[in-house]
C-alpha cells in the first residue's frame, strides 16, 4: 500500500497440554511453549508495531507462590525486547547451575514465565495514546485466582459509551474510557458473578472454603460468562482470555469480522491471527489449521478440556476483506490465490485503457505489498496473449508472413521493478515544504527502460486511501522516466467510508475518493445533497443504533465509479508533471469474485455489518461537516 495507515493487532494463544517435563523430554527443553509463543508472535509482527505484551500462568501453584507474569514493551522491536527481557531470567542459571535447565519443575517453581498457558499481543494503536498502559494484554488482579483475568485482543467497539452506561449501572467505575477497560471490566464482572453463585451453592453443601475453591475452579462455565458479557457488544472482535486458574478462551465476533484461527492435537492448542503464523511456528499443514466459527468461543477448561461454544448467535459472515487484500501476510495460502486473482481480474480494465498495445506497455507495482496481486496480473496478460495468439493461428494463419508470426510468437507483457522503496529514508525535518520534498524521494525507480514519450507505465498498488504518496512521490517519481502516461491500478474497490473494527480509517476526510465525490457535487450544482445528508445524519444519532441507515452512500449515489476514479486523477496528479495519469479500480462484483468467502466490504460499499457501523458513518460524516477532527466512536 502506497499510503501508510495503522491497522489491526494479532493475538497468539498457547495452552500446553502435557507436563512441563514432557516438552523438556521430547523437544529438549522446557521454554518450548515461550520459543513457540515468540515465533508465533514474530511471524504477526506486521499486525503491530506499536507495542507488545506477554502473559503467562502456572497451573496447580500452591498458594504464596507467584503464578502469574506478564510483561510489556513499546521498544522499537517490541517483541525482541519482551524475550529479550525473558531470557535474560536464564543467564545467571545457564552459566552458574546448567543442569537446572533442565529440570523442568524446577524452573516452574521457581522462574517466572515458564507456564502452561501464554498469551502474546501485538498492538497497532488506532486512536488510544502509546503508552505501555495501553499495551496488552490487561489484567485485572484478585486474591481469589478464579476471578483473576488476562485478556488480550484485536477488536474494536463502536458503542463504548452504551457499555460504559452499563458497566455504572453495575456500579462500577472504569478508569478510563476505553473499549479495552470496558471489554476487560465486564467479563470480569460475570467471572465475579459466576465466583460468588458457585461459592453461594458450595457453602450451602456444607464445604470448608478450601474445598470450595477447588471446585469453584472445576466448574466455571467459561460459556457462560462470555455469553452474559458479550450480549449487548457491537464490534468486530478476536479476543483471548485467561482466568488465573488456567481456564481460557479465544472468541470471535458474531459476524466474523477480525480473523482467528487454532490447531489442536494432545499437546498443544493454540490460536493466531493469522493462519501462516501457525502452520509455521508447528509445522502443521494448512488443511489441519481450522477458522473459530464466528459467535463461538474456543474454551480450554483448566483439566484441558477443548470446545467451541456459541456464546452469541451468528451472523451472516462478514468476514474483513481488507485482511485478503492488505493487513494479513500473503503467505496464507488463500490469501495468496485471492491476491492473484484480484490482479487477474483488472486485465480487461487494464487492456481496454492501453487498447491492447502490449508493445509500447511497461506493467510494474507498487512495492511492497502490491506484488502479489502484480503476479496476478501478469499471468492474466499471458492468458490474453495466449487467446491473442490461438485466434489468430486458427483464423488468420494463412496470412502470415515469417515477421507477423515471428511478432505474434514473441507477444509477452515487458514487465519491470520501476518503483523502489528506500526503507533507510526517514522524514525526520519537521517544516512541512521539507518534510515533502523528502517525501518525494521515500522511493527510488529504475532508468533506462522506458521509450520516451512513447511507452505507458501500469504500475498496481493494492489500495489507494488518501493518494497522499501517490501525489506527493511515487507519480513524480516515474515521470522521470518520460512515460507517455502513467496509470494507478488498485486491486482494491474505491474507500469510500470509515472503518470502526480496528483499522485506522475513522474520519471521512481521509479518503480521497470521498474528496472527489464532494468536489463534484460542488462542480456539477448538487451542493445541496450535501447540506441534505448531513441534516439526515444528524437527526439519525438521536436514534437507536438499530433503526439507523447509512445516509453517507447519497454522497456517492449521482456518480458512476468511473466518474469518481476520473476525479481522483485530478486530485492526486501533480501540476509538474508531463505524463498524462489515470487511475483504475477493482470493481466490487471482482472483489468478491476474487474473495468470495470474505465479504466484509463496508469500506467499499458502505454496507455495515453491525448497527454500530451506520451510526458510526453518520457520526464521521457530521463531525467532518461540522470540522470536528475527531473519530466517530
Amino acid at each position: 500500500m502506497s499510503d501508510s495507515i495503522k491497522h489491526e493487532c494479532g493475538i497468539a494463544f498457547i495452552r500446553l497440554l502435557k507436563p512441563l517435563s514432557y516438552y523438556q523430554e521430547k523437544y529438549g527443553t522446557a521454554l518450548y511453549g515461550l520459543n513457540k509463543l515468540y515465533l508465533l508472535m514474530e511471524k504477526q509482527h506486521n499486525r503491530g508495531q506499536d507495542g507488545a505484551g506477554i502473559a503467562t500462568i502456572k497451573l496447580d501453584v500452591k498458594p504464596g507462590h507467584r503464578y502469574i507474569s506478564r510483561y510489556r514493551s513499546m521498544a522499537q522491536n517490541a517483541v525482541a525486547d519482551i524475550f529479550g527481557y525473558v531470557q535474560s531470567k536464564f543467564v545467571d542459571i545457564q552459566n552458574e547451575t546448567p543442569e537446572l535447565m533442565l529440570d523442568a519443575e524446577w524452573l516452574k517453581a521457581n522462574v517466572s514465565f515458564i507456564g502452561e498457558v501464554l498469551l502474546g499481543h501485538l498492538r497497532y494503536g488506532t486512536h488510544g495514546q502509546n503508552s505501555i498502559e495501553n499495551c496488552h494484554p490487561f489484567l485485572r488482579q484478585n486474591n481469589w485466582m478464579t476471578r483473576n483475568l488476562v485478556i488480550a485482543g484485536n477488536f474494536n467497539m463502536t458503542n463504548v459509551d452504551e457499555l460504559l452506561e452499563q458497566l455504572y449501572e453495575l456500579g462500577q467505575h472504569p478508569k478510563e474510557q476505553a473499549d479495552t477497560v470496558t471489554v476487560l471490566e465486564k467479563i470480569g464482572h460475570f467471572l465475579d458473578d459466576e465466583n460468588q453463585e458457585l461459592f453461594d451453592e458450595y457453602k450451602k453443601e456444607g464445604l470448608d472454603n478450601v474445598d470450595i475453591t477447588h471446585k469453584i475452579s472445576d466448574n466455571l462455565d467459561i460459556a457462560k460468562i462470555l455469553k452474559r458479557s458479550a450480549k449487548n457488544w457491537d464490534g468486530g472482535y478476536a479476543i483471548s482470555g485467561i482466568v488465573g486458574n488456567g481456564d481460557a478462551f479465544v472468541l470471535r465476533d458474531p459476524s466474523g469480522i477480525r480473523p482467528a484461527y487454532y490447531y489442536q492435537d494432545d499437546e498443544i492448542v493454540v490460536a493466531a491471527s493469522e493462519r501462516p503464523a501457525i502452520q509455521t511456528a508447528f509445522n502443521i499443514p494448512f488443511r489441519d489449521v481450522k477458522e473459530i466459527e464466528p459467535g463461538h468461543a474456543l474454551i480450554v477448561k483448566k483439566d484441558g478440556t477443548v470446545t467451541q461454544e456459541i456464546f452469541r448467535e451468528p451472523e451472516e459472515k462478514r468476514a474483513c476483506s481488507f485482511e485478503r487484500i492488505y493487513f494479513s501476510r500473503g503467505s496464507d495460502a488463500e490469501i495468496y490465490k485471492e491476491r492473484k486473482h484480484l490482479g487477474a481480474l483488472l486485465c480487461k480494465q487494464i487492456l481496454d485503457s492501453v487498447s491492447a498495445d502490449l508493445k509500447n506497455t511497461v506493467f510494474s507495482f507498487i512495492p511492497n505489498t502490491a506484488e502479489v496481486s502484480f503476479y496476478g496480473m501478469v499471468e492474466g496478460l499471458h492468458s490474453y496473449i495466449r487467446n491473442v495468439q490461438k485466434d489468430t493461428l486458427l483464423h488468420r494463419k494463412d496470412k502470415l508472413d515469417d515477421q507477423q508470426l515471428e511478432e505474434l510468437l514473441s507477444m509477452s507483457p515487458r514487465v519491470e521493478k520501476l518503483a523502489i522503496k528506500d526503507v533507510k529514508l526517514r522524514t525526520f525535518i519537521t517544516q512541512d515544504a521539507d518534510r515533502q520534498d523528502m517525501v518525494a524521494h521515500v522511493y527510488d525507480t529504475t532508468y533506462g527502460v522506458i521509450k520516451n514519450h512513447t511507452d505507458t507505465l501500469v504500475a498496481i498498488d493494492d489500495s489507494i486511501v488518501r493518494g497522499t504518496t501517490l501525489k506527493q512521490s511515487i507519480i513524480k517519481i516515474i515521470d522521470r522516466l518520460h512515460p507517455k502516461k502513467i496509470i494507478i491500478v488498485s486491486s482494491a474497490p474505491q474507500i469510500r467510508y470509515p472503518d470502526c473494527y480496528g483499522i485506522d480509517m475513522s474520519k471521512m476526510g481521509q479518503f480521497v475518493a470521498f474528496e472527489a465525490a464532494i468536489q463534484l457535487l460542488k462542480a456539477r450544482g448538487l451542493e445541496h445533497i450535501i447540506e441534505e445528508v448531513y441534516q439526515k445524519c444528524k437527526a439519525s444519532l438521536l436514534l437507536p443504533k438499530e433503526e439507523i441507515v447509512n445516509h453517507v452512500k447519497d454522497i456517492y449515489r449521482p456518480f458512476k465509479q468511473e466518474e469518481i476514479s476520473a476525479q481522483i486523477t485530478k486530485i492526486i496528479t501533480p501540476e509538474d508533471i508531463t505524463a498524462e495519469v489515470e487511475v483504475i479500480y477493482q470493481t466490487l462484483d471482482n472483489l468478491h469474485i476474487a474473495c468470495p468467502n470474505h465479504t466484509g466490504d463496508w469500506y467499499f460499499s458502505g454496507n455495515y455489518p453491525t448497527p454500530g457501523g451506520n451510526k458510526v458513518v453518520n457520526k464521521a460524516f457530521v463531525n467532518w461537516k461540522e470540522g470536528n477532527n475527531q473519530r466517530a466512536y
